[in-house]
């Protein structure tokens, strides 16, 4: 990690936070003595304690580590330009409480102390956490909040698709996809098989044409197993309650996809006002939905990683070589920013379809033996390098270019490409 300038500070100070009360250790730099209190999570203890601080230190900066890097309180303190934040690590500081703490035990106001430690005694080997600017942050959290809100809809789809396991299998079929409003209002209308048959074949093939189902193949066949389809159960008991629980996940289901439909539209929306946003257009796959999440991977500020490395590790993407003996164990890091590692993995899964480098890339790690997932994460990590260098640059990425320079480095995936393109 790249090292923090030095820089002279009025106090430090060390904040383990919590939902309701904050613990504080304080440290003016001319003394020794360390101060310790609480403060509440509350708006009017936090300014009056910031006010205090200001008036104590008067034109001096305060030095303060906490453990976070997202949240309430963060969100408070940076707004003041006084403060100078250090996010620590959380697993950090659980290795640095376990080496002075033989039993292990985590303790509020022990934890201010020793972050207090980390910052007075340390700084040297953190950085300091500078904000993004309003409007990548503010796309930032829109497409972490997105990804929350379709987390809920697979779950939701999922259960969906249990229950209509359990009685009505067909409409598995003929609702169309789950997570979709075409399958909201078919399973309302209808959600049983009795109700579906009871209706004229003129009705339903006007219900699918009006959501935009026009194949005419796809409507006949349905509309030719609707009529001759047998129930997988006749139980009034298991109908009465399925079909209960179905609409109960229906009504859920239907308002989800309208947000996740509005948040779509204002994430286009600021993306297309960023100044980077034709850079991480240019990533093959990205689309509407990974771009503006790979800008909230990297963010910024172009001084905020010293190397692609770096990203690769705090993503997790990196390999963890793990060596005891004889025995010798990779594996994929298991603590990281999981939204940070999603994104990347998803958009490699997603360029292998539009980028042939990354196609030819993908197919020989799985000629190699690598797995799905394995050969993916190992995509990502070649992305990342790419991705890092055009955002170093602020050169939109090019396909052809970059094949160039593989063919240059003598890359062995480069020889592969014509033959793989001939091949599809």
């Amino acid at each position: 990690m790249q090292q923090s300038a030095p820089e002279e500070f009025g106090a430090y100070i060390g904040i383990d936070w919590a939902d309701q009360t904050h613990f504080v250790s304080l440290r003016d730099a001319n003394s020794q003595e360390v101060k310790r209190y609480k403060l509440e999570q509350r708006p009017e203890v936090l300014l009056q304690w910031v006010n205090e601080l200001q008036q104590q230190f008067p034109g001096q900066r305060v030095a303060v580590a906490l453990e976070q890097t997202r949240g309430a309180l963060i969100y408070a303190l940076m707004s003041y330009e006084f403060f100078v934040l250090f996010p620590v690590n959380p697993k950090a500081l659980a290795r640095y409480r376990e080496a002075f703490n033989v039993g292990g035990a985590k303790d509020d106001p022990s934890d201010s102390d020793l972050l207090l430690e980390l910052v007075t005694l340390h700084r040297s080997k953190l950085r300091a956490w500078r904000p993004d600017d309003e409007l990548t942050r503010t796309i930032t959290l829109l497409v972490q909040y997105r990804r929350d809100l379709v987390a809920t809809r697979t779950a939701l789809t999922h259960r969906l698709t249990a229950l209509l396991k359990l009685y009505f299998p067909q409409a598995l079929q003929w609702a169309g996809e789950l997570d979709t409003l075409q399958a909201c209002d078919f399973l309302q209308r209808w959600p049983t098989l009795a109700k579906v048959q009871k209706t004229p074949a003129t009705k339903l093939r006007q219900f699918y044409i009006s959501h935009s189902c026009r194949t005419v193949a796809v409507i006949e066949r349905r509309l030719q197993q609707i009529p001759i389809a047998q129930p997988l159960t006749t139980d009034g008991a298991v109908i009465t309650t399925s079909v209960a629980m179905v609409q109960a996940i229906v009504n859920q289901l239907r308002p989800l996809l309208g947000s996740i439909k509005a948040l779509d539209k204002q994430i286009a929306e600021l993306f297309a006002k960023h100044e980077d946003h034709e850079l991480f257009r240019s990533f093959p796959g990205a689309g509407e939905v990974f771009a503006p999440r790979l800008l909230s991977a990297f963010g910024a500020d172009r001084e905020r990683f010293a190397s692609a490395a770096e990203i690769q590790q705090l993503s997790g993407i990196a390999p963890v070589t793990e060596r005891s003996g004889k025995t010798c164990w990779i594996h994929h890091r298991f603590a990281c920013p999981k939204f940070l590692r999603q994104s990347f993995h998803e958009f490699a899964g997603q360029s292998i379809s539009q980028s042939p480098w990354a196609r030819t890339y993908y197919q020989s790690r799985r000629a190699r033996g690598n797995g799905h997932q394995a050969a993916v994460r190992s995509l990502a990590f070649r992305w990342i390098r790419i991705i890092y260098r055009c955002w170093q640059m602020r050169v939109p990425y090019n396909e052809q270019t970059y094949q160039e320079a593989l063919r240059r480095r003598g890359s062995p995936i480069a020889r592969l490409i014509p033959l793989a393109e001939q091949a599809s």
